[in-house]
């Protein structure tokens, strides 16, 4: 996941402030922001500051434990499990995630983000973001160390 900050970062999409496209950044907590990238690719974001302060993590990818099958009749071609969700544009299209969810609650609907039954302790790394041309110095993605499910190593790793 990576995070973007709002107004003080230059590769957040509220570095401009409010618009149409931004409002659900500046909203409550817990919220969807769905956009779409490189006219093919939604991407998935969770807004994650108190409402009005705009702020967001992207979510690049995710290790699949239900609904494999599916994921894999929405990315065909006999791709291995964690190539299913290794990007946040391959995540989206495995997940049936589009605009269409923009702005939902994901505390409680058909889009959801709960803890685990089970949690497992792991080692978080920070790495700078990538795919992105400004603020590109800031340690603001996070990866598990050594997940094979991760959207892309990281090899400029900070620490």
């Amino acid at each position: 996941m990576e995070a973007y900050l709002g107004r003080g970062d230059r590769a957040a999409h509220a570095w401009h402030g409010l618009t149409e496209r931004t409002r659900v950044l500046f909203g409550a907590p817990g919220h969807a922001y769905v956009y779409f990238i490189y006219g093919m690719y939604e991407c998935l974001n969770v807004v994650a500051e108190p409402e009005g302060s705009p702020g967001c993590v992207l979510i690049r990818a995710l290790e699949p434990v239900a609904g494999v099958s599916l994921m894999r009749r929405r990315r065909p071609g006999g791709l291995r499990v964690e190539d299913l969700t290794s990007g946040p544009g391959k995540l989206t299209i495995a997940m049936g995630i589009t605009r269409r969810h923009n702005g939902v609650d994901l505390t409680h609907g058909p889009l959801t983000i709960r803890r685990p039954e089970d949690e497992e302790r792991f080692e978080i790394e920070a790495t700078s973001r990538i795919g992105i041309r400004h603020s590109t110095h800031r340690p603001l993605r996070f990866v598990i160390a050594g997940s094979r499910f991760a959207s892309r190593i990281a090899y400029n790793r900070l620490g």
